[in-house]
């Protein structure tokens, strides 16, 4: 695995040149951009609202669109640099068809999981860096936005929670929290959910948002009064979710900009103690974890099994230990249909279709192998996320250019991922996934 060397805004400045001249940061494909991510991350949206046929058909003109501009925007794409271990990871997904419990189930999960490679492609490819920070600002924006607007009006006028407008199944007569779009508690101190109805999954998007206003703030990119109203937004939501997992996220992504900024500073010969500093603190963070594991959930503010988590760990360890080496076959969501899945995840009458830990989701479906070939795609990312983010921008021989703060959009965008990825299982599908699949793409095509 080669270093890479990073250019100005950790991307390679003459594809950006060349996207930029074939319009791929024009007024269409940006509005296109700005729609895939709003969709990616907001898809419960859309199927409460259209339900879910009507999000099938929405999904399935995003993906066409995006196959569509990227043969008609013809980026430069270095096909030699494409991310191998990506690549290997679908293709092992789509090899497991050949042993998979379900094959019908699979090849579904196979089409979701390609259609939104098939966005994350775009979207890596047709827009340069500083665009598709501006793409994921917008999108971002739009969620926030939107999401305070709903529970607001929720407040205001409807005064009770509020059930999705097309629901997947008949509501039984006590309607368990989880099935509610809005549960009317931005009065009450309650968790809001806000148009995505998951407190956990707004809570991200906070998140995201955050780091991405952030950037622009310390960039300078866009207007200052604007940034700073953006960042406030992202915090009020952020706490209004009172997300405690997306919380463990935030601090873990604080501590990665901490020591990236640490490393900037340091310098490529001193870089020795801030390397040794965080082995330190990783080892105190895990060796804590497994001496107060039983005080965790209290000090998180969730019960005894963090909210049924362990419950559902602990079946889908039992499950994976069947098939250990290769899974059970790919299936991205959990088809809800078809055994071992229909009764796997069961709390307080409400099925949920992931194994609430991305780890532990890879295991139970592509087995030991395709855990491993995972955790080759997120390492290698990791690794060229944290040179692209700590090492001088360099576009000759020398590295005497300034840092950029968007050279750690990447960083901090993928560590966020990875600190969900113990609590929720979103790498793997919709947002999660293509965020996780074009920092693959985008980072592998900019290294040299």
């Amino acid at each position: 695995m080669s270093r890479p060397s990073p250019s100005a805004s950790g991307s390679n400045p003459l594809r950006d040149r060349v996207d930029a001249a074939r319009g791929a940061s024009g007024t269409g494909v940006s509005v296109f951009a700005v729609l895939v991510l709003f969709t990616l991350f907001a898809g419960d949206f859309w199927r409460n609202l259209i339900s879910w046929p009507g999000y099938f058909v929405l999904a399935g003109v995003l993906a066409i669109g995006s196959v569509v501009l990227l043969v008609r925007l013809r980026p430069v794409v270095r096909w030699r640099k494409l991310p191998k271990s990506l690549v290997l990871f679908l293709a092992f997904a789509v090899v497991s068809l050949a042993w998979s419990a379900y094959p019908g189930a699979t090849a579904l999960g196979l089409v979701a999981q390609f259609a939104t490679t098939g966005a994350a492609l775009f979207l890596a490819f047709c827009l340069s860096w500083q665009a598709l920070l501006t793409a994921l600002a917008n999108a971002f924006r739009w969620i926030l936005g939107l999401s305070l607007l709903f529970e607001l009006i929720v407040a205001v006028f409807v005064r009770r929670p509020v059930l999705p407008l097309t629901p997947t199944q008949p509501a039984p007569a006590h309607i368990p929290s989880a099935f509610y779009w809005s549960r009317d508690l931005l009065f009450h101190g309650g968790q809001i959910q806000g148009i995505v109805g998951n407190s956990n999954l707004l809570a991200m998007v906070a998140l995201l948002g955050l780091v991405v206003f952030g950037i622009q703030l310390a960039d300078r990119s866009i207007r200052r009064g604007t940034a700073i109203t953006w960042v406030v937004v992202a915090v009020a939501t952020f706490a209004l979710t009172r997300s405690s997992t997306v919380f463990i996220a935030a601090v873990f992504t604080a501590v990665v900009l901490g020591f990236a900024l640490w490393t900037r500073r340091a310098g490529p010969e001193r870089r020795r103690p801030v390397y040794l500093t965080a082995a330190a603190l990783t080892v105190v963070v895990v060796v804590s974890v497994v001496l107060f594991a039983s005080r965790i959930p209290v000090l998180l503010g969730k019960s005894e099994d963090l909210t049924g988590r362990l419950t559902i760990w602990n079946s889908v360890v039992h499950l994976a230990q069947e098939r250990p080496v290769f899974g059970w076959g790919w299936v991205s969501y959990w088809a809800p249909w078809v055994s071992p899945f229909k009764d796997l995840a069961v709390r307080s009458g409400v099925v949920y279709l992931q194994a609430h830990n991305a780890w532990l989701d890879v295991w139970l479906q592509l087995g030991i192998v395709g855990l491993v070939i995972f955790a080759l795609l997120v390492l290698s990312t990791l690794w060229r996320t944290w040179f692209l983010a700590v090492d001088r921008p360099r576009m000759a021989v020398a590295d005497d250019l300034p840092y950029t703060a968007l050279a750690l959009l990447p960083l901090l965008l993928l560590a966020a991922l990875l600190a969900q990825s113990l609590a929720e299982s979103r790498m793997l599908i919709e947002g999660g996934w293509a965020l996780l699949a074009l920092l693959a793409l985008k980072t592998k095509q900019s290294a040299t």
